[in-house]
């Protein structure tokens, strides 16, 4: 039995504004579907500026807002094709 893996790729893009960091992260799948979250970080003012922790942080959060929204799709799923087959 072969057992074929299927693969799905995440991009994380990542833009900086004066003391805001954005970050898109957009899954693929391989029949094209794809789902976008987002995620923003913002640096205090008085605090240094180490941008690598506003990447951190703004892909944290645009992961897990993606996370979220393949939950939606897999549950909006769910009840299409739940019940009954129609012929």
């Amino acid at each position: 039995m072969t057992v074929q893996a299927k693969q799905w790729t995440v991009q994380i893009f990542i833009t900086e504004d004066d003391n805001n960091t954005h970050a898109r992260a957009v899954l693929s799948t391989r029949d094209t579907s794809t789902v976008t979250g987002t995620g923003t970080a913002r640096r205090n003012p008085v605090d240094r500026p180490i941008p690598e922790i506003g990447d951190e942080l703004a892909a944290s959060r645009a992961l897990e807002d993606l996370a979220l929204r393949l939950h939606e799709v897999a549950a909006r799923d769910v009840v299409e094709m739940a019940g009954p087959i129609r012929g």
